[in-house]
């Protein structure tokens, strides 16, 4: 199997974990005082997409670079190749049937995997002009898909292959019943992760060449359209979002990194950050190394499992991830 950096791992024998930074004391309710930072795998170029299959206990996540998604296995803790090629696919979710959802770079395509593993295309044009690199993606509970539309894929040679954007940076809608794409915003600068509150009324989304500072935006969901833009939060320094996930309680934890602004401090900023529904920073959990992407899962969906550079990372929470 094609390897990437591995990278040697120590769990903290201190509990409660230092890695985890509370920033307002409304976090503790959510860590687990025994709850320490773990790493399950290692040995990837660029991991991301993470999304938890509970009737087989077992979590899906991509590579990018290599070209493959992979397979870790909860009972065994066995690592596997899912796919290979998977097309360079980055985000991936499961629809209301169970199935697999995948962004592809290298197709610049939106697939679903069947229950006899044929792939259908959901998505690969627009209004006739091809999809850029289609990123991240989500199932809401009526059976839309929503994803993300930036060119990162189409820049160069390692997360797919050189070509010239046709579209806007869009975040898009395939409807449920007649499988219609329409392109739901087409303003934002790279857009990436993005999330629904629990009840579905808010829709979060990363945009991750914003300037001067990395943003996230909300919007209001009305039916197949989005309203009253608004401000989430500002990383307000050199910190850059990524792939985020909303527990049961409307917090929303965002993959976090540099922005690659000069002098930036990784250590500080590489990890997990926390906020509150009205975008109040609650906590950061401190990784080695950047995180592209998380999801919660686990017998109890507590369980958050973080895509880092290089490694597949988890933590124990005391709160449940919003998506069953």
């Amino acid at each position: 199997m094609d390897t990437g950096p591995s990278f040697p791992f120590a769990p903290s024998q201190r509990l409660p974990d230092p890695r985890i930074e509370v920033l307002d004391e409304r976090f503790l309710p959510l860590r687990l005082l025994s709850g320490s930072v773990e790493q399950l795998a290692t040995g990837f170029y660029w991991a991301e997409g993470p999304v938890w299959f509970g009737d087989g206990r077992y979590l899906l996540f991509s590579d990018i670079p290599n070209d493959r998604i992979l397979r870790w296995d909860d009972c065994s803790g066995a690592l596997s190749e899912f796919r290979k090629p998977s097309h360079h696919a980055n985000g991936l979710a499961r629809d209301r049937q169970g199935r697999l959802l995948a962004c592809e770079h290298g197709t610049r395509r939106v697939t679903r995997t069947e229950y006899d593993g044929r792939i259908t295309v959901l998505a690969s044009h627009y209004q006739g002009k091809r999809l850029n690199s289609p990123n991240d993606i989500v199932c809401a509970s009526d059976g839309s898909i929503w994803f993300t539309d930036p060119p990162f894929g189409i820049l160069g040679w390692w997360e797919g292959e050189p070509a010239t954007p046709e579209l806007p940076h869009g975040v898009y809608r395939i409807d449920p019943g007649n499988g219609e794409l329409t392109m739901v915003l087409g303003d934002l600068r790279g857009s990436n992760g993005l999330a629904f509150s629990p009840d579905e009324r808010v829709l979060y989304v990363v945009e991750s060449r914003a300037m001067p500072h990395r943003r996230i935006w909300a919007y209001d969901v009305a039916g197949a359209t989005l309203q009253n833009k608004r401000l989430f939060v500002d990383a307000g320094g050199p910190g850059a979002y990524d792939g985020i996930a909303v527990d049961v309680l409307g917090n929303v934890w965002c993959g976090f990194g540099s922005s690659g602004e000069a002098g930036a401090d990784l250590e500080a900023l590489d990890g997990v950050r926390v906020y509150d529904a009205t975008g109040t920073p609650l906590a950061h959990i401190h990784l080695p190394e950047r995180c592209a992407n998380l999801c919660f899962g686990g017998a109890r969906r507590n369980r958050l499992f973080m895509a880092g550079s290089h490694s597949l990372y988890a933590l124990y929470v005391n709160v449940q991830g919003a998506v069953p």
